[in-house]
């Protein structure tokens, strides 16, 4: 068997050791910090296999519904199996990941990224290459939603859904009373539309920085595309471009901008990601910037639906990245930890061939939740048109979401600076200057 290395280099351990103290009550009482599980004599008779199993899937959302209830109807016809599971609220989620991952104990079965957040775990040697499996997914699974799970040939990972974290929902209502009947097309418009709701008392975006992962994905994997270009992040981590390039200086600046228009609610950084959805649901901003996954909460099991559209960020004066893309990634990556005993093991392919399947497709896709599959797995008139609107607003093209091309260090320390531009702390050129440095830290 193999040997597991663990998560090698410095950064990644200091970030794990830094935030180690932040994720040490992260998840519930079934805590899976210990990878191997229980053993079938403590597992609750003879022949039962205990797997441990760690997730994101703590807030209302509807995806994460499907997934619970899909892991309950796996053990009810599975006895033999049963899921140890250890939910972590998705803001923890991640550092306490690669905090365990730094001693070699990860859960069973994980949730992963694709990208930068997968290659630690790859080059630790830390996850089981599922190579010999992929007949269960391949004619399922769509190849570019594969392949940011797939590291030097290797399938590490199968995909749950697929998103785009940069969905604008709007108020229709609110952007009427400003003139605005349709959603503003040009950067400069969309400057107005803030101002003029400004002017009339509205607040124009709601915000749940709390987390701090909301501006970082949310507003600055789109608005680096659109400012740097569709190739630019990869291009920072090649060394062919820097953040303190001014494009990307550009696109810091919004933030700041917004900031300086008073476009967010006061309280944004005192309020999570789920209580500024709450905040713009009870109509108290007219936008709130968000994931596809939010669609079916605000409009799709809202009776008030129908108040609500949805739009990309616009184009920007000589910007050059096509404006009508969309950041999107395959999310929910589900990976078997290596090194687990053969009866283990072929517990966790089990459950991985009964969760990642075609009903899990379908089931998400009722619920209207977009999915990496190359099947029509709705029937004919099970998609809520609500879905099919996002569908087809998200069909030009994606671009990549940030923290899936840059590491989690200088992620972090971007984080920080955009969170410090929101209450008037430093500039862009700041924030472009400290999140190159920890960049670079990492060489």
């Amino acid at each position: 068997m193999k040997k597991r290395k663990g998560i090698k280099g410095v950064a990644l351990l200091s970030v794990a050791t830094t935030l180690a103290l932040a994720t040490a009550a992260c998840g519930n009482s079934n805590d899976a910090n210990n990878g191997e599980g229980a053993s079938s004599s403590d597992a609750g008779g003879k022949g039962t296999v205990t797997l441990t199993m760690m997730h994101p899937w703590t807030s209302p959302n509807a995806d994460n519904d499907v997934y619970k209830a899909r892991i309950a109807a796996f053990e009810a016809e599975h006895p033999n199996i049963k899921i140890n599971q250890d939910g972590v609220a998705a803001a923890q989620y991640k550092t306490k990941l690669f905090t365990l991952a730094a001693g070699n104990n990860l859960a069973d079965i994980d949730v992963v990224w694709p990208g930068a957040d997968l290659d630690p775990l790859v080059s630790g040697d830390l996850l089981l290459p599922l190579n010999d499996q992929m007949s269960n997914w391949n004619e399922l699974v769509r190849e570019d939603a594969l392949a940011g799970f797939n590291k030097n040939g290797n399938q590490y990972a199968v995909p749950t859904k697929q998103n785009f974290v940069d969905i604008i929902y709007y108020n229709k209502e609110m952007f009427s009373k400003v003139g605005y009947d349709t959603f503003p097309a040009t950067y400069e418009e969309w400057i107005d539309a803030i101002k003029k709701l400004k002017a009339a008392k509205l607040t124009p975006i709601s915000l749940g920085n709390k987390e701090q992962w909301p501006l970082q994905s949310s507003y600055m994997s789109t608005l680096t595309q659109r400012f740097a270009g569709d190739d630019f992040l990869q291009n920072v981590v090649d060394g062919k471009a820097k953040f303190t390039d001014e494009d990307f200086v550009k696109a810091v600046a919004v933030i700041d901008e917004l900031t300086k228009l008073e476009a967010f609610n006061s309280d944004a950084n005192n309020m999570d990601s789920v209580q500024a959805q709450d905040y713009f649901i009870q109509e108290k901003a007219a936008m709130h910037i968000t994931s596809a996954t939010v669609n079916a909460r605000i409009r799709i099991d809202n009776p008030n639906g129908s108040k609500f559209g949805i739009a990309l960020f616009p184009s920007v004066p000589g910007g050059k990245g096509d404006p009508k893309k969309a950041a999107g990634v395959p999310q929910f990556g589900i990976a078997i930890k290596s090194g687990l005993s053969k009866e283990k093991q072929d517990a966790a392919l089990e459950f991985m061939k009964y969760f990642v399947n075609e009903d899990l497709y379908k089931d998400l896709s009722k619920a209207g939740i977009m999915v990496p599959t190359k099947k029509n797995v709705a029937g004919e008139g099970e998609i809520n048109p609500f879905l099919e609107e996002l569908m087809k607003l998200t069909s030009n093209g994606s671009t990549r979401v940030f923290d899936s091309v840059i590491p989690t260090q200088p992620s972090k320390e971007f984080e920080n600076g955009l969170q410090a531009l929101t209450i008037k702390q430093g500039t862009p050129q700041d924030v472009a200057k400290k999140t190159q440095a920890a960049l670079d830290a990492l060489k």
